[in-house]
């Protein structure tokens, strides 16, 4: 299977003339389909899909990969270029998301834009717990079950139930994963679960050990020097033979994988074009 990832959306741009913002958003084509992860925040994935010639009319899948809104709010604008395409996400990202002040306590809502029933008028809902089989050699993870016991998720994140926020724990988060010859290829969010979780939760439903390619976000960003150091240990450990980040990563962090994998790591950012056969 070949894959060509462009990447949309992200906080750096890669060159001239493509625009940056806090958020992710990827397109990823394969032989017989197109899928976009996440959407971005609004500003920078419609305007570099273009720059790109990247046929949104061709899309055939939108994975949500959790609810924030620098990963949903281009959705409306992306799915009103598309032709009715299917939308897979956790049944979660419609609980309501908070991000509360660090220095007051104050929350700011931080989920998806728009209501669903909007969404719905250019979308077909495809919301699971479970990994859903996109087609023979791709899935979604489902929900990521959590095994390591050093990758943490920032007390600042909320959700409201029954009208109280609530800690995060983020049961929506969830990543692509491809099947390839060369082993798999995950594409992560924001991997608020943690990276390693996700590859980890990836190997055990596909049953396939090898890890070519991790791409996307770590949120390693504002993590610990000790879970960095942690992650990368576990990611050489795991013999991952690509390692491209993005978005929550941070740059600290980048600079930690990049000593600790030299040519096997790369920034991902927005305008990039990868090719995997």
């Amino acid at each position: 299977m070949k894959l060509t990832l462009t990447t949309l959306s992200e906080n750096t741009a890669a060159g001239p003339g493509c625009a940056a913002e806090w958020g992710w958003s990827i397109f990823i084509q394969t032989d017989d389909m197109a899928i976009m992860l996440d959407t971005g925040a609004g500003l920078a994935t419609l305007r570099n899909a273009d720059k790109a010639d990247i046929p949104l009319k061709a899309v055939d899948k939108i994975v949500l990969s959790h609810a924030h809104a620098d990963h949903s709010g281009g959705v409306r604008d992306i799915l009103q270029k598309t032709r009715h395409p299917e939308l897979i996400a956790h049944p979660a990202v419609w609980i309501p998301k908070y991000k509360k002040s660090e220095k007051d306590g104050s929350a700011v809502f931080n989920g998806i834009p728009f209501a669903k029933e909007e969404l719905e008028k250019y979308a077909r809902f495809n919301l699971s717990e479970q990994p859903v089989r996109v087609s023979e050699n791709i899935l979604t993870t489902g929900e990521v079950q959590r095994q390591t016991d050093f990758e943490t998720i920032e007390p600042y994140f909320y959700r409201k139930e029954q009208e109280t926020l609530v800690p995060d724990d983020f049961p929506d988060d969830s990543a692509l994963i491809f099947k390839t010859e060369k082993g798999l290829v995950i594409v992560s969010g924001c991997a608020h679960r943690g990276i390693i979780n996700t590859i980890l939760h990836a190997r055990e439903i596909t049953g396939e050990k090898r890890v070519h390619a991790v791409i996307g976000g770590t949120h390693l960003y504002p993590k610990k020097d000790v879970q960095v150091e942690q992650t990368i240990r576990a990611l050489k450990e795991l013999d991952v033979e690509r390692i491209g980040v993005s978005h929550c990563t941070g740059l600290k962090a980048a600079m930690a994988l990049t000593r600790a994998f030299g040519d096997r790591f790369f920034l991902n950012n927005a305008g990039n074009r990868i090719t995997i056969e």
